[in-house]
C-alpha cells in the first residue's frame, strides 16, 4: 500500500469516525423519541434503535415516526452496520400502537390519513432495509407496535408479552401493513380470526403460531426478548455481510412471486456476490482452515 494510499484510508477512518460520532450525539438527545446504540467489541455491527417514548407507552405519534424514518436513514447509509434490532427502552412496554390522544386531536379526514401513510411508509422502511432486522418484544405490543415487528425480519418475545391487533374494537383496521403481513406469515385463516377477534395473546401464543421466531422466560433485567435477539445477531455478525444482505433481498423479492421467477431473482442476487472481495475471502479462509475476514466488498 503507497504511502498517498495509506494516508487516504486514515483520513477516510477519521471521517468515518467523526460522522459516526456525530450521528449517534444527534439520535440520542435526551429530548428525542429514538435512541440509537452502537455495540462495539465482539459485537462491532450491531446497532440497536432504542423507542424512548416514556409518557405514552412508545405510542406512535407524528414526532416519534419522523425520528423513526430519520434514524433508518441514518442507518441505511452506514456501511459498518450489519444488523438492526430494534427495542423498547420502556419497560415492559414495547410498542403500544398510535398515540390515540394525539389521534384526536387530528381536525380532519386529510390529517389522519397523512399521519396512517406516514406510518405504512415507516413499515415498509423497516420492512426495506438492506440488513437483517431482528424486533425484540419485552412487553406490550398492539396495534401499530405488532404491525412494526411484523415489519422486521425476525422476532423475539417473552412468554408474558401482549400482543395483537386489536383495531377493530376501534372500529378500523390495522393500517401499516397488518392485514397484508401477519396472513403472509401464518395464513390467512387464522390472521382473520386473529384480526376480526382483536384478540390479544402472550408470547409463547405467538410462537405457536409462528408469529415470532421464539419466546423465552423474562429475565431479571427486563430484557429476556432483546439478549434472545442479540444472541440471533451475534451467530449472523461472522457470516459475510454481502452474502446476508443478498440472501435477505432473494428471500424477500421472491416471496411475492411465483417459484419460476424467484428462482430467476435468486440468480440475479448469486450474480452480485461473483466479483466481491468478500466471496474470494471466503473461499480461501476455507481452504486455509481459518477464520475470514470479511469487509462487505
Amino acid at each position: 500500500m503507497s504511502i498517498l494510499t495509506k494516508k487516504t484510508h486514515l483520513i477516510y477512518a477519521k471521517l468515518s469516525s467523526t460522522l459516526m460520532r456525530m450521528s449517534t450525539r444527534i439520535v440520542n438527545d435526551k429530548s428525542r423519541d429514538i435512541k440509537i446504540n452502537y455495540l462495539d467489541g465482539k459485537e462491532n455491527g450491531i446497532a440497536v434503535l432504542g423507542l424512548n417514548r416514556h409518557e405514552t407507552r412508545n405510542a406512535f405519534s407524528r414526532k416519534l415516526v419522523d425520528e423513526f424514518s430519520s434514524s433508518l436513514s441514518i442507518l441505511r447509509n452506514d456501511d459498518k452496520i450489519r444488523i438492526l434490532i430494534i427495542r423498547s427502552l420502556v419497560p415492559n412496554i414495547f410498542c403500544a400502537g398510535a398515540d390515540l390522544r394525539e389521534r384526536t386531536k387530528m381536525n380532519n379526514d386529510d390529517d389522519i390519513e397523512k399521519f396512517v401513510t406516514s406510518l405504512r411508509n415507516l413499515m415498509n422502511d423497516v420492512e426495506h432495509m438492506p440488513i437483517p432486522v431482528i424486533s425484540a418484544i419485552d412487553g406490550v405490543a398492539l396495534g401499530g407496535g405488532l404491525e412494526l415487528a411484523l415489519a422486521s425480519d425476525i422476532r423475539t418475545t417473552v412468554y408474558d408479552a401482549k400482543i395483537g391487533l386489536v383495531e377493530t374494537k376501534l372500529a378500523i383496521i390495522p393500517g401499516a401493513g397488518g392485514t397484508q403481513r401477519l396472513p403472509r406469515l401464518i395464513g390467512p385463516s387464522k390472521a382473520k380470526e386473529l384480526i376480526f377477534t382483536s384478540r390479544i395473546f402472550d408470547g409463547k401464543q405467538a410462537e405457536n403460531m409462528g408469529i415470532v421466531n421464539c419466546a423465552v422466560e423474562q429475565n431479571n433485567n427486563g430484557d429476556g426478548a432483546y439478549q434472545a435477539a442479540l444472541n440471533i445477531a451475534r451467530e449472523i455478525l461472522p457470516n459475510g455481510p454481502i452474502g446476508v444482505r443478498m440472501a435477505k433481498a432473494a428471500i424477500t423479492r421472491g416471496f411475492e412471486v411465483p417459484l419460476h421467477d424467484g428462482m430467476e431473482v435468486e440468480k440475479e442476487c448469486y450474480g452480485q456476490l461473483l466479483n466481491t472481495r468478500d466471496r474470494i475471502e471466503g473461499l480461501a479462509a476455507f481452504a486455509a482452515k481459518r477464520v475470514p475476514i470479511y469487509q462487505g466488498c
